[in-house]
């Protein structure tokens, strides 16, 4: 065993998609893990959360005091947080967030007397005519060299992987667009790297001596265009083959629309990664590969595995991972009246003649290939809607469609709270004029029956929220009812009473 496993190592961006995957590589490493995330529950969830060296930990990297208490007692860090994703703002909003949390992490390393920082940034050099996204990667890389803890820099470009936000955008335009027309930066040529090996290369560094203050650059064994990448998912996604015209009008900013309208990465994380698609991001050196040895994989084998690992619902970790979950105040409590403002809420029951543990899968398995039960196709018109004004949009997907965590995203709702057999809680993510919360709980009767509530609740925002929730409410009559039968349907359970209107809230501030 490495003798630095005697010290506990942080990894922060634990809930994000290569944190995420680190944290059970180390655990099977033999290192004590502390898992730093501004939302720890993520983490609680997962299947190494009972693992006796695994310690998870509320972290802020842009609140220094917070820093610094997850750092005491380590012996390195892995640095794998990066304020672009879901939901984040302007360019200069994600990079001026990211320089200040590097300046924060030099400071809590120096002070709490860390041995080693590792971090995960892009493959670039400040030479080239980099995107602003590539440009705030290397700025954090230098900010984190300053200090007097030796930093091991890693660049990678493309991460191969299922569910990384590359792989789902090249996945979604293939598997949509038979017929693409693309910008010229389709025949961009790039040196991706499957997620196994970049695990192993961060894993391997921790403690290396011939890779403390070192960069590295990791690419896998092949350099390839887009449009070669394209054409190899195609075959081994068993499509036909996709017709590619890229013409010159094409900018990266409409590329970024165009990402977001097709696959399910909204606009804020399109648009930094359609505009590093112009550089050319290829490794110069490969030192790292004698000092790491292992297999690389090869694009056609990493699209192969992800494939496969979708196929059998073993996706670990997705991008939609990665970000807060903002759960509203007044959801904690199941009243219907708030001193905040007025909430608004419909809830219908259904008796059923099976116990909870038989009505539960169906429930958890709501959404993405399964669709919601009943008028599937409204659902996806108020997709398209929201996509069309900016919204997520009907993401039409989920990390695996049997296992719902806190923190999964279901087309365009938020897991906020999941207990197996008796809640689900989910936080819409579209654009609504206030902030929406869709229910489900089972309650244990006698003689193996179970209760099914669905609720829906609004939080409405002006005049428009309230006009929105008024105008829906014939709606929703008729959309829960047919749900509820199909769920019974969908459970073999017989309905022995309902649906049928209730009002107010049958377990008030479950969650308090």
């Amino acid at each position: 065993m490495n003798s630095s496993t005697n010290k506990t190592v942080l990894v922060l961006g634990a809930s994000g998609y290569v944190g995420g995957r680190l944290v059970p590589l180390l655990l099977d490493k033999g290192y004590r893990v502390r898992a730093g995330a501004r939302n720890p529950d993520k983490l609680m969830c997962r299947g190494y959360s009972s693992h006796p060296d695994f310690e998870p930990f509320t972290v802020d990297v842009l609140d220094q005091e917070s820093l610094d208490k997850a750092c005491r007692g380590c012996g390195a860090v892995f640095y794998l947080v990066h304020s672009m994703g879901p939901g984040s703002g302007g360019k200069n909003d994600f990079a001026s967030k990211d320089r200040i949390a590097a300046q924060n992490m030099v400071q809590s390393a120096q002070k709490t007397g860390l041995n080693q920082i590792i971090y995960l940034g892009g493959l670039g050099d400040e030479d080239q005519d980099l995107s602003h996204h590539l440009k705030s990667r290397l700025e954090v890389g230098e900010i984190l060299r300053q200090g007097s803890v030796p930093l091991t820099f890693l660049k990678a470009a493309m991460i191969m992987g299922s569910g990384s936000a590359s792989f789902e955008v090249m996945r979604y335009l293939v598997e949509r667009l038979p017929v693409m027309i693309t910008p010229r930066w389709v025949h961009t040529k790039s040196q991706p790297i499957a997620i196994s090996n970049v695990l192993e290369y961060l894993a391997g560094c921790l403690d290396n001596p011939r890779a403390m203050g070192q960069t590295f650059e990791i690419g896998g064994p092949d350099i390839l265009s887009y449009a070669e990448l394209f054409r190899i998912y195609a075959e081994e996604a068993g499509l036909p083959k996709r017709l590619i015209i890229p013409v010159p009008f094409l900018t990266p900013t409409l590329s970024s629309y165009w990402i977001h309208l097709v696959t399910p990465v909204p606009a804020s994380l399109a648009r930094p990664l359609a505009q590093g698609l112009i550089n050319t991001v290829v490794c110069r050196e490969n030192r790292i590969r004698e000092i790491i040895p292992q297999k690389l994989l090869s694009c056609r084998e990493a699209i192969s595995l992800a494939l496969a690992k979708i196929k059998q619902e073993q996706v670990d970790t997705c991008w939609t991972d990665a970000g807060e979950v903002n759960v509203p105040e007044w959801v904690t409590c199941s009243d219907t009246t708030y001193s905040g403002g007025n909430l608004y809420e419909i809830a219908y029951e259904i008796r059923l003649s099976l116990p909870p543990e038989k009505i539960w899968p169906a429930i958890e398995s709501i959404g993405g290939k399964k669709g919601w039960y009943y008028a599937d196709f409204l659902w996806r018109i108020r997709g398209v809607a929201d996509k069309l004004i900016g919204g997520s949009g009907y993401r039409a997907g989920r990390r695996i469609q049997s296992e719902l965590r806190y923190g999964d995203t279901v087309d365009f709702w938020r897991v906020i709270l999941v207990k197996k057999f008796e809640q689900l809680r989910l936080l819409a993510e579209m654009k609504v004029p206030g902030q929406a919360v869709l229910e489900f709980d089972l309650f244990h009767q006698d003689k193996n029956q179970s209760v099914l509530v669905q609720r829906a609740r609004f939080y409405p925002k002006g005049l428009w929220g309230l006009a929105y929730w008024k105008s829906l409410a014939p709606v929703h009559i008729w959309l829960f009812k047919g749900m509820l039968n199909k769920i019974a349907k969908n459970s073999r359970a017989k309905i022995l009473e309902g649906p049928r209107k209730v009002s107010g809230s049958r377990d008030s501030c479950r969650l308090a």
